[in-house]
């Protein structure tokens, strides 16, 4: 049994916000399972080439906007999953934190960081 608390955990500024992340590569469950704050006002251009990722969303709000111009919103209750790699824009909303439970497979090793504002998609 693997059991962590939220204080012990490896955190990674991600590019716009924390990710918490309680599962890795390392641990051989094959999937990574994070805690990821978005920060409020942030816009990312996010894509996964590697690995496929679902959110569900906890706590605050925000959107996700895919490439053809589609928002989803999204809140607490609500979960997206990226089944094809999809380039998309992760949005914190202006005035308060969104915070999501993700899961991605394959998992991360750990130290994985985006590299934002360039113009293009960033993806590990």
């Amino acid at each position: 049994m693997i059991l962590r608390h939220l204080s012990d955990v490896k955190t990674v500024e991600w590019g716009a916000g924390l990710s918490r992340r309680f599962l890795l590569q390392s641990d051989g469950m094959g999937y990574s399972l994070t805690d990821t704050i978005v920060r409020a006002g942030t816009r990312s251009l996010l894509e996964y080439k590697h690995h496929l990722e679902a959110c569900y969303c906890i706590e605050g709000r925000g959107a996700v906007e895919t490439m053809d111009g589609t928002l989803h919103p999204i809140e607490p209750g609500v979960m997206y999953a990226l089944d094809k790699h999809d380039a998309h824009y992760l949005i914190g909303d202006p005035d308060v934190d969104m915070r999501l439970v993700c899961m991605f497979t394959p998992a991360l090793k750990g130290d994985e960081r985006h590299t934002l504002g360039d113009g293009q998609s960033s993806h590990y």
